[in-house]
């Protein structure tokens, strides 16, 4: 009977180092861009059946926008592209604002393509910002969301949206529960937090599921009104990868207008605060600034007129101080 053959000896070969597991955030050295990862988009989120509300960014971000973030765009464009470099919702004092209107127009001429959206805002309405998150969502192709600068308040609902989420190291994302300006005794005062209190939840589960935080925790985050900046938004989940830092510019024409324009929403918002009306506190400015500048409706729900930041500031600056002090 023949006997198998013996087995050959292993062949000793070199020893090899295996590569490095990327991490679940990849952090970008140097600017470099990384491949951020796609997520599943969130449901829609309701839309407010009163439309006697509105909800604001308060004027303490406004001001950091100002600071921080102001004038900052982006250096290259595209058909595909969408910008959001102005506040959430119809912006009385520039003409302008960014609406669900106008970006459900624009996704309508970039048809079936992937989609970038560009952002740099302090927020604005929150509920427009829903209605706007809900546009999104809808998109049949990829989406992608570069923050510039900043996405703050109704800015932040808007960029859960993304499929994937860009943000510069120097950027912000800022999340926080609703927040509106009402009037009446406690019967109305508790009426209007029972109407808020499901708009707060359901952010908080769209930043949760897209964050993959617990909900808890991100309702923590939203009672102190979290600041977040990109490399702490990238590790909580809420954005996937860096911007590139020469993907972006800073234009000191643009932050000198955004600045001007901003410190009258926020003095607006100061004046409304201490119980004028918006159509009161919009007049008021106006005269300050020694011309009307804007046509006013007897109501609160004034439509705005392009330029109307434009023109002589003599006399605001005492204004802001006092108020300020």
């Amino acid at each position: 009977m023949t006997q198998p053959s013996p087995k050959p000896a292993p062949v000793a070969r070199p020893a090899q180092s295996r590569p490095a597991l990327p991490t679940a955030f990849p952090i970008a050295p140097r600017g470099m861009l990384t491949k951020p990862r796609a997520k599943a988009r969130p449901g829609a989120m309701p839309v407010p059946a009163r439309h006697d509300v509105q909800a604001f960014t308060k004027p303490q971000v406004f001001d950091k926008w100002a600071q921080d973030a102001a004038g900052i765009r982006a250096v290259a464009g595209g058909d595909n592209v969408i910008t959001m470099f102005d506040v959430i919702g119809q912006d009385f004092w520039s003409g302008g604002g960014v609406t669900a209107k106008k970006v459900a127009a624009q996704l309508r001429a970039i048809g079936d393509r992937p989609v970038e959206v560009q952002m740099n805002s302090p927020g604005g309405d929150m509920f427009e910002g829903i209605a706007i998150y809900n546009v999104l969502r809808e998109h049949p192709q990829l989406i992608t969301i570069k923050v510039m600068g900043m996405a703050a308040s109704a800015a932040s609902v808007i960029a859960m949206a993304g499929d994937s989420v860009e943000i510069g190291a120097a950027s912000f994302l800022m999340i926080h529960n609703c927040w509106v300006l009402a009037m009446g005794n406690r019967h109305d005062m508790r009426e209007t937090a029972d109407f808020l209190e499901p708009f707060d939840k359901a952010m908080a589960d769209v930043y949760a599921l897209r964050s993959e935080q617990k909900t808890a925790d991100v309702s923590k985050w939203m009672d102190a009104e979290t600041f977040m900046s990109g490399s702490l938004a990238i590790e909580r989940g809420f954005a996937d990868a860096l911007l590139s830092a020469d993907s972006m510019k800073l234009d000191s024409g643009t932050q000198s207008r955004d600045r001007e324009v901003n410190e009258l929403r926020a003095l607006e918002l100061q004046l409304v605060c201490a119980g004028a009306t918006r159509s009161e506190a919009r007049a008021r400015i106006n005269k300050i600034k020694g011309t009307p500048g804007a046509v006013l409706n007897p109501t609160d729900g004034d439509t705005a007129t392009p330029g109307a930041g434009d023109d002589d500031w003599s006399g605001l600056a005492g204004l802001i101080a006092s108020l300020q002090a």
